[in-house]
């Protein structure tokens, strides 16, 4: 299975997390393979600055079967993107989307939570706005949800920043099963605090 981890500028670098969370799950599922996306190839500006390469750009990432959609500052820029938006819309009929912390947003923003449940960050820095209460009040037709995570299907929404770890975690326990993701949180050593994470916060699941 082929994960793509999309890369806008912008990105919040922890959501980076995510591609740690499938390296390590490779040792323990070795038919993990994962890679960047973005609407180019080559090196895409991080929130702080950093810059990381996207292996592909749209038009050349058709195999894959999980994009992932991290969050970060990035997000209201990449909410009026239409190449994104476009990609991302097309890409959902083929393949399963997860996105994680305001990673939603984008996906609200092209249509794929409409009618269906979702979570987002929610622990900002006053004065900002809590990211679950902007989705809610852009996108009436989806109902938010402070959760974990939301499971849709083939849409899977995540909470915010190190929730992406948890994110991935429950992917892989619904791809792989709930051994496989226990023990890749054991190598990870992150058990706990996928257990604290767990009995703070519900998760969802509806189609």
């Amino acid at each position: 299975m082929k994960f793509g981890l999309l890369l806008y500028p912008g990105v919040e670098p922890i959501d980076l997390a995510t591609v740690g969370v499938l390296s390590m799950a490779s040792r323990v599922v070795p038919q993990i393979e994962y890679t960047t996306v973005a609407a180019n190839a080559g090196a895409v500006p991080m929130s702080n600055g950093l810059r990381v390469m996207a292996d592909l750009s749209f038009a050349d990432a058709p195999d894959l079967d999980v994009v992932i959609v991290p969050g970060g500052p990035g997000w209201v820029r990449a909410c009026e993107d239409k190449a994104m938006l476009d990609y991302l819309s097309h890409t959902a009929k083929r393949v399963r989307i997860v996105s994680v912390c305001t990673g939603a947003m984008i996906l609200a923003a092209a249509g794929l939570l409409d009618g269906k449940s979702a979570t987002t960050k929610v622990e900002i820095v006053p004065p900002e706005d809590p990211p679950l209460d902007i989705l809610t009040s852009r996108y009436g037709d989806v109902e938010t949800r402070h959760a974990l995570i939301v499971d849709e299907g083939r849409i899977v929404t995540g909470g915010g920043v190190t929730l992406c770890i948890d994110t991935i975690l429950y992917v892989i326990e619904r791809e792989f099963g709930k051994h496989q993701a226990n023990e890749v949180a054991r190598i990870m050593e992150y058990r706990a605090a996928r257990e604290a994470n767990a009995a703070r916060l519900p998760t969802f699941v509806g189609a």
